[in-house]
């Protein structure tokens, strides 16, 4: 049994490393644009967005306060209508709510944006009407937009949104994840596949972003403002003094 668990082990590892190479290959040119949108925002003052529902708030998570990231950031959630919308929390029980139309506009209004702030919202399959409503919203009210999704998915599948269209679709900037359709990498012999890849891409993705952001902000003389871990000494109160800069705009959603 061991050894079947560090051949399939071993099998993911090699798998998962073919995926990454390609995609760090293939968002080149992304990755620079995205970059690009991060860095104007971030020396304007202004705060990255990251929305994402399901899985997809591993992703957001990796953007949003976390050591080693931007500062100015937020994460936004479904969960942030009970937390910050006054809704009962049994609403979170739907299954299905990532797929509700109308709750885009609600969620724009909830993180209380600035105009100069960029939005990146991601989805693997880009399709949900959560997502797609609230990219559009994003986009109507003029900010940047940055997806980051499975274009090899979105592309096989058709549109849920009234509007026709795709997370890609609305989008200035899109981060292609290189998942499968369905994510999951690995067949199994009676059917299904085994072992998601986007939650690794997507977080290799936003980290090769945010580095190429801040090495832009500093080659033109911009202080980037980044975190360092709470659990090292001193950074705690580092990170606070940074944070207080934004005041209330700063919130990470969930509870």
């Amino acid at each position: 049994m061991a050894d079947d668990v560090t051949t399939t082990a071993a099998r993911f590892a090699d798998e998962a490393r073919t995926v990454i190479d390609r995609v760090v290959a293939a968002n080149k040119d992304s990755v620079a644009a995205a970059a690009r949108l991060l860095a104007d925002c971030v020396a304007a003052d202004g705060i990255v967005q990251a929305f994402g529902t399901g899985h997809s708030q591993a992703t957001a998570l990796e953007i949003a306060g976390r050591a080693g990231g931007l500062i100015p950031t937020n994460r936004i959630g479904l969960s942030d209508l009970v937390a910050r919308g006054g809704e009962d929390l049994s609403v979170l029980s739907d299954p299905l709510l990532e797929r509700s139309p109308g709750l885009g506009k609600r969620l724009y209004e909830l993180a209380a944006p600035h105009p100069r702030d960029v939005f990146v919202v991601i989805s693997n399959s880009g399709v949900n009407n959560s997502i797609v409503d609230f990219a559009l919203h994003v986009k109507e009210a003029g900010h940047p937009l940055i997806a980051l999704t499975s274009l090899q998915h979105t592309r096989s599948v058709p549109a849920l949104h009234a509007s026709g269209k795709h997370l890609a679709d609305v989008a200035d900037v899109v981060l292609d994840n290189g998942a499968p359709m369905g994510d999951a990498l690995l067949p199994l012999p009676d059917g299904g596949s085994l072992c998601g890849i986007s939650t690794i891409t997507s977080a290799m993705l936003v980290q090769m972003t945010v580095a190429e952001a801040v090495g832009l902000m500093t080659a033109e003389g911009h202080q980037a403002p980044v975190y360092v871990s709470a659990n090292v000494p001193g950074g705690f109160e580092r990170n606070l003094v940074l944070e207080r800069h934004y005041g209330e705009r700063l919130h990470r959603g969930g509870f």
